[in-house]
């Protein structure tokens, strides 16, 4: 019988961590940080949070070090909050796809930019058959 157990724990840690970056982190390096999601081992002792980070690389780089040095208050929050036998133990890493998907809606915008910009030529023709040649009906003679 599957547990519920993990992902109930990986939610409390995703609301716990996101939680205390934004209100109780006093390193002036951990901005612009979003908690996505978190997972828990199997055997819950570990757990990894996806964050996604705002800024330059360098900026990124340095959000990344400051929640890295912050992990052993991060994890106390936790340890709090679960009030488990073991806590897990914490390990960050970005998720990319924010900055993809925002990439690839940026590639779709410049294309249909660009659809709008060259219409089609105005010496083209709309039907590319040949006209068909209506010949007139003879005329009836009374």
């Amino acid at each position: 019988m599957p547990s519920h157990r993990a992902p109930r724990i990986a939610e409390a840690i995703r609301e716990v961590v996101s939680s205390a970056i934004l209100f109780e982190v006093a390193d002036p390096r951990v901005k612009g940080i979003t908690v996505l999601s978190a997972e828990v081992s199997p055997d819950i002792r570990s757990a990894t949070v996806f964050v996604s980070l705002m800024g330059t690389e360098t900026e990124q780089k340095l959000a990344m070090r400051g929640l890295q040095h912050a992990t052993g208050f991060l994890q106390a929050k936790v340890a709090a909050r679960l009030q488990t036998r073991s806590t897990p133990v914490l390990k960050f890493k970005r998720d990319e796809g924010v900055k993809k998907s925002i990439e690839i809606s940026r590639l779709i915008d410049e294309a249909l930019a660009s659809d709008r910009r060259d219409p089609k030529p105005s010496d083209a023709p709309d039907d590319p058959r040949p006209e068909a040649q209506i010949e007139p009906e003879p005329e009836e003679e009374s």
